[in-house]
């Protein structure tokens, strides 16, 4: 029984090495502006593509599923470090929970998981996923990717903790010399859909506060007061 213990131990002390499988081509360039959770965030378009080892066959029988789950690595918070409580936005980052009990980034090994609408494969240039609803920075390694399988699960009727269904999203208004009127439907969609989600730290409540947000290759700028956005301008990003 000592050396089954002994075994054990030295099993769930173990190192292991994983291989990042593809890379995320993302309209989000930094952390702050991306949505906290997948889905919330339709018109967030990303593309997935994955290392040339991965051939069409790796894929085969993927286009049949409507949704994928993307395994990742958040990068952009290495280095960071992690601590065993957190301050969850849901709860205006005025409780703590334990850290295993939310999807804050700042983990013991910082991984990820998404679940996201997978619109369409290409294989002409290498294997590519289309996805929408990211919520993933550009960049992201990804590590792994497997079908979503809804009868297995799908749990509607699960205890969700401190979360009580969707967040409240706020009205969105776009300023007059924003340059609203240059953009296409697609790109106006995904700044207002992000910054209705919310984007300022939960603590936060400064009206006359200008925020900026770097999506695709714009600048966006933005003020919040109550639950109203004001979009003030959409220009390239400075050089």
């Amino acid at each position: 029984m000592l050396q089954f213990h002994k075994l054990f131990n030295k099993l769930i002390h173990m190192q292991y090495t994983i291989e990042t499988i593809g890379t995320v081509c993302s309209p989000y360039k930094q952390k702050f502006g991306i949505a906290r959770q997948p889905g919330l965030v339709p018109a967030a378009e990303i593309c997935i593509s994955l290392d040339k080892r991965f051939q069409a066959d790796c894929v085969r029988g993927l286009e049949t599923f409507d949704y994928i789950w993307v395994h990742f690595i958040f990068h952009g918070v290495l280095g960071e470090g992690w601590a065993p409580l957190v301050r969850p936005p849901r709860l205006g980052g005025k409780q703590k929970k334990g850290v295993f009990a939310t999807r804050s980034p700042h983990r013991p090994n910082h991984l990820g998981l998404s679940l996201l609408k997978l619109e369409r494969i290409t294989t002409d240039s290498g294997v590519k996923l289309w996805c929408s609803g990211a919520d993933l920075l550009d960049e992201t390694p990804v590590i792994d990717i497997k079908p979503y399988i809804p009868f297995v699960e799908a749990k509607p009727n699960a205890a969700a903790g401190f979360i009580d269904g969707a967040p409240p999203q706020l009205d969105i208004l776009w300023h007059e010399a924003s340059g609203r009127q240059h953009l296409t439907e697609a790109f106006a969609s995904l700044i207002s859909q992000s910054i209705a989600q919310d984007p300022r730290p939960a603590y936060q409540n400064i009206p006359e506060r200008v925020y900026v947000m770097n999506v695709g290759d714009c600048e966006v700028k933005f003020q919040i007061d109550e639950n109203r956005a004001l979009i003030l301008s959409v220009l390239p990003m400075p050089v």
